[in-house]
C-alpha cells in the first residue's frame, strides 16, 4: 500500500467512536449530499487508499428450503419464488469455484448456506470446506445463520477469517421483516463470533420500506458495537418475485450514497461494501458510492441466488475511474 495511507487495521484509533447518539446519525443522513460526501471522503483517505477496492466473491453452498421467513429472501420455504433447493455442495465443487474466483482477482471467498443455524450432520462438512478454501491462500468468510459459541470456536479453528451475519434493519423495524427469530438472537451470534476471535462482516439492507429513522438506528447500532465490523455490507433490496417485498417501492438512488457515506464516517476503519443491488446501478451511481467511501464489492456474476454485475464491466469501470483491486 502507498506509504501516504495508513495500514488499515481495527486496532482502535483515538477518533474511532462507539458512542454515537441517534440524533447525530440522523443529522448526518440529512446533510446536503455534497457536504456529506466531502466529510466521508476525507475520513476515507485517512484510513484507506481511496483508489483501491477489495474484491470478494460469494458462493451459495446450500440453496433454499430455509425455515425462516425473512421477507426479502428467495430461499425461504415459506415463499414461492421458483427456486429449486440444492443440498450442501461437495467440498471439491466449492474448491473449484474458489480457485476460479481467485483467478478472477478475488481475495476473499464468501460462502453462504440457507439455514436458521447449522445442523450437526452438516457442520463437519462445512469445517472441511473452510480448511480446503483456506489452503488456497484466500481469505474465508461464511454465513450460515445463527451460531452458538462452540460452533464459532470450531470455525475459527478450521481457519475461517470472517463470519457474516447482517442485522438487516433497525431493532424496531425488524418485526416487519422477520418473525421466526429475534434481533437479539442476531446480536448474540455476533457476540459469539467476536468471542471466538473471528472477524465480523455485518451490515444491512435499505429499501425494505423502512423509514429514515430506521436507517439511522441500524447504522447507530453497527457503529456502537464494542468493536466495529471489519466489513460492513450496505445492500439495496433486490425485489424477488414471490417474496413479501417483491412490490416494494424503489428507493432514491442517492439514499444508497448517503448510507455509505454515513457508514464511512461512523466506522472509519471498516471496509464498506457496496453489495446487493449493484447490478441495477449505473456506473455513475457506483462511482458516487466509491467517492462516498465504499471500498469493497462482491465480484462475480451471482450473489447467493440473485444476479450481480459481471466481471468484465467491473474491470472496465475500474479502469475508467483509476481504481485498482487489492491484489
Amino acid at each position: 500500500m502507498d506509504s501516504m495511507f495508513q495500514e488499515n487495521s481495527l486496532s482502535e484509533q483515538p477518533d474511532v467512536r462507539h458512542d454515537w447518539d441517534f440524533d447525530e446519525v440522523i443529522e448526518l443522513l440529512n446533510r446536503p449530499l455534497f457536504d456529506l460526501i466531502f466529510t466521508a471522503q476525507g475520513i476515507h483517505r485517512t484510513y484507506f487508499n481511496p483508489n483501491q477496492v477489495q474484491l470478494s466473491t460469494l458462493l451459495n453452498i446450500k440453496t433454499g428450503a430455509c425455515s425462516q421467513d425473512c421477507a426479502y429472501c428467495s430461499q425461504s420455504v415459506r415463499f414461492d419464488t421458483g427456486l429449486k433447493p440444492q443440498p450442501l455442495m461437495e467440498r471439491e465443487a466449492v474448491v473449484a469455484a474458489a480457485k476460479q474466483a481467485k483467478a478472477n482477482g478475488a481475495t476473499r471467498f464468501c460462502m453462504g448456506a440457507a439455514w436458521r443455524s447449522p445442523k450437526p450432520k452438516d457442520f463437519d462438512k462445512v469445517l472441511d470446506i473452510v480448511k480446503a478454501v483456506k489452503a488456497l491462500g484466500l481469505e474465508t468468510c461464511m454465513t450460515l445463520g445463527m451460531l452458538d459459541a462452540e460452533q464459532a470456536q470450531q470455525l475459527k479453528k478450521a481457519g475461517l477469517d470472517y463470519y457474516n451475519h447482517n442485522l438487516d434493519t433497525s431493532a424496531a423495524y425488524y418485526k416487519h421483516i422477520v418473525s421466526t427469530h429475534t434481533y437479539q438472537e442476531r446480536l448474540d451470534t455476533l457476540a459469539n463470533v467476536r468471542t471466538a476471535n473471528l472477524k465480523v462482516c455485518c451490515g444491512g439492507i435499505i429499501g425494505m420500506g423502512e423509514s429514515l429513522e430506521d436507517r439511522s438506528a441500524l447504522l447507530q447500532t453497527l457503529a456502537n458495537l464494542p468493536q466495529h465490523p471489519e466489513s460492513v455490507p450496505i445492500n439495496q433490496l433486490v425485489r424477488v418475485a414471490g417474496t413479501p417485498l417483491a412490490d416494494t417501492k424503489e428507493i432514491d438512488p442517492f439514499d444508497m450514497v448517503r448510507c455509505i457515506a454515513v457508514a464511512r464516517i461512523l466506522m472509519p476503519a471498516s471496509y464498506i461494501r457496496l453489495s446487493a443491488g449493484r447490478a441495477e446501478m449505473s456506473d455513475e451511481l457506483q462511482a458516487l458510492c466509491f467517492l462516498a467511501g465504499a471500498n469493497s464489492i462482491f465480484y462475480g456474476e451471482k450473489l447467493l441466488t440473485t444476479g450481480n454485475q459481471a466481471c468484465e464491466p467491473d474491470r472496465q469501470l475500474f479502469n475508467r475511474l483509476g481504481i485498482f483491486s487489492d491484489l
